[in-house]
């Protein structure tokens, strides 16, 4: 069922460290428009874009992990248990679309989008909700995983969505930085299996509620200028 809340203000700050939440940096992607460089290991500071991720974000769970699909040993080198992309079972013709009858046994690829880091996110953890965080986005707030954690509670919600406003007023929705029930891992899997790869349909075809946060907090770096930019300027 789709529920789309109106954005509520941005939650007070809290550092809370939420004991039901597995925190998982999302560092498994092909990196295209860093002409195919590990996103996640570019340096930022003297520091791995997914490191600045990770440190920031485990105070806020109970366990985090990492979702990469290349350098795991450098990844593992940072302490925290590495799980590479799941394996997504397609699902079977007569469960399915009508497609052609080549394509029925042929295993998907390694890199196989967000929602390939998102399904092994939801399948590997123990707790019952879990926070993914873009490899290419460290700002996010200290307090982002409290703020969604209420938010989701106080409406019943499955999922909590960050969304954000820009200078001209535009909304923008972040779905790799969604509060999810782990429950949802049997409806990800089906929807990967029928061939369906877009994140936002499927949150929003789960009750979800929109969280407005501070624009500034969700800058990404997608290319290497972009990251070399915001260094010299800070």
């Amino acid at each position: 069922m789709s529920l789309t809340a109106s954005c509520p203000p941005p939650a007070a700050p809290s550092v809370t460290r939420q004991t039901d939440v597995t925190g998982v940096i999302l560092a498994g992607g092909e990196g295209r428009r860093m002409g195919g460089l590990d996103k996640g290991l570019q340096p930022l500071h003297g520091q791995a874009l997914a490191r600045h991720c990770a440190t920031r974000l485990a105070p806020q769970v109970a366990v985090l992990a990492l979702n990469a699909n290349r350098h795991l040993d450098q990844y593992a080198a940072w302490g925290w248990p590495v799980w590479p992309d799941a394996r997504v079972q397609a699902a079977s013709p007569a469960s399915r679309p009508s497609a052609p009858e080549s394509r029925s046994s042929e295993p998907p690829p390694r890199h196989d989008g967000p929602l390939a880091g998102l399904l092994t996110a939801l399948s590997h953890a123990a707790t019952p909700l879990v926070q993914v965080a873009a490899c290419d986005t460290p700002l996010f707030p200290h307090d982002l995983v409290a703020t969604l954690h209420r938010a989701l509670h106080e409406a019943e919600a499955d999922i909590a969505l960050p969304c954000t406003r820009d200078a001209d007023g535009r909304t923008w929705q972040h779905p790799t930085f969604a509060l999810l029930r782990t429950a949802l891992c049997p409806s990800l899997q089906a929807y990967l299996a029928a061939g369906d790869r877009q994140m936002m349909r499927w949150l929003a075809s789960h009750r979800h509620v929109q969280v407005e946060l501070p624009h500034d907090a969700f800058r990404n770096f997608n290319t290497l200028a972009d990251l070399q930019a915001y260094a010299d300027r800070t």
